[in-house]
């Protein structure tokens, strides 16, 4: 079912114009709470199936966000040193407005670890920003092929339909960002604002 979603979406973008809203993983402070009790003994993947059951059951936003971070600084993770250091040397290239310098960061880092989620979600992100919809749909195909859970890759994609008025597939995207992260306050607007839009077009 997600597979054909993603499908479905990559073919409604490929007749857009071309030239994650896609979030970042930016580094935030995390509460004892959202680190929960997980055992120190655990996988990186273990550790975010616990992450992600305790997301999907926690109706609490503010520690819902606490947990949502949690997830994202495990994904800024790559476990290379050198990947980590390219991907802080993109970052501050971003913040001084060097979006070519970054890019330059973020091929690099695809390029030494293809299989590194957030190589391909801060590149998604990057091209959202200069308006390059279709290569930021292809970058965050590519993150949900690695990790179909991302929600940050799934609003970025959500966005993207929106912008371009495929609000059905939109709205498909949202409920998929809820059913992961349920308390999320902002995709609860977007998507009752998307199910608002289209039924008033069916009346």
């Amino acid at each position: 079912m997600r597979s054909n979603f993603v499908y479905a979406a990559l073919i409604a973008m490929a007749a857009l114009p071309g030239p994650a809203f896609a979030q970042g993983a930016n580094s935030a402070a995390v509460t004892e709470n959202a680190a929960g009790n997980q055992s120190q003994d655990a996988s990186p993947s273990q550790r975010l199936n616990t992450l992600f059951s305790q997301l999907k059951h926690e109706g609490n936003a503010e520690k819902a966000k606490a947990i949502s971070e949690t997830i994202r600084l495990q994904w800024r993770d790559s476990g290379s040193p050198t990947v980590n250091l390219l991907m802080l040397q993109a970052d501050k290239a971003v913040a001084d407005n060097k979006d070519m310098v970054a890019f330059d960061y973020l091929d690099e880092v695809i390029q030494l670890d293809p299989h590194y989620v957030e190589g391909w979600n801060q590149r998604a992100t990057l091209n959202f920003k200069l308006g390059n919809f279709k290569k930021s749909m292809s970058d965050i195909n590519r993150v949900l092929a690695l990790e179909p859970r991302h929600f940050g890759a799934i609003a970025g994609m959500a966005t993207i339909l929106t912008n371009y008025g495929r609000d059905e597939l939109a709205m498909e995207a949202w409920q998929r960002f809820l059913d992961i992260y349920p308390a999320e306050r902002r995709a609860q607007k977007a998507l009752g604002d998307i199910a608002d839009k289209l039924a008033g077009s069916r009346t």
